[in-house]
């Protein structure tokens, strides 16, 4: 097996938020600020790795009527753990994180991975998998954040840098203008892995 291109189509073929449109909650809700954003990011990709290595170890042993639940139940073993890490050495990302953070137990990116490709593969391949999808999650929080946190407030991670005369847009820091941004994006990583493939 490739493990180039399990990774790049990981990240690019089937982004989870681009391609795959799955795991938008999470997606709308916290990138109102790139710190949070990356931190969604980080926190996706670590599960995404441990859970698809776990999942591809026991693939043999996990009876095929209870997988879905023995998934969850691994999932949500590193998404506690990723909570306590949180919680301990950066508090105020856990607060700004809140139930979103316990939400990665049932993010769709996250599961579907383990449904369809790790409980199929072998364990290096998984983790590449896994590490594929979890960067491409994180390439669009990253930009939501981005484009949100510069526009809406005029700052990047809490720093000034647009002129304080700038009033920032309202709009990007609401709900709604994180669909709008969202649908942008979407077509701009469309339209240049499009471009790619010519």
């Amino acid at each position: 097996m490739n493990l180039f291109k399990v990774f790049k189509d990981s990240m690019l073929k089937n982004n989870p938020i681009f391609i795959q449109l799955i795991g938008l909650c999470s997606t709308l809700a916290i990138t109102n600020n790139l710190m949070n954003a990356i931190a969604m990011g980080v926190a996706v990709t670590f599960v995404l790795i441990m859970s698809n290595a776990v999942v591809s170890i026991f693939r043999k042993i996990i009876p095929d009527k209870i997988r879905i639940p023995c998934f969850i139940v691994v999932i949500a073993t590193f998404v506690t753990l990723v909570e306590m890490i949180l919680h301990a050495f950066s508090p105020a990302i856990y607060s700004a994180l809140g139930i979103f953070l316990p939400l990665i137990v049932v993010n769709c990116c996250i599961l579907g991975e383990a449904e369809g490709f790790a409980y199929k593969n072998k364990v290096i391949p998984s983790i590449v998998d896994g590490l594929g999808t979890g960067v491409g999650y994180s390439i669009a929080v990253i930009l939501m954040g981005f484009f949100r946190e510069l526009f809406g407030y005029g700052t990047l991670l809490n720093q000034r840098i647009l002129p304080e005369a700038f009033p920032g847009i309202g709009l990007m820091g609401a709900p709604a203008g994180a669909f709008i941004l969202l649908g942008f994006l979407i077509a701009a990583f469309k339209y240049l892995l499009s471009r790619r493939s010519e």
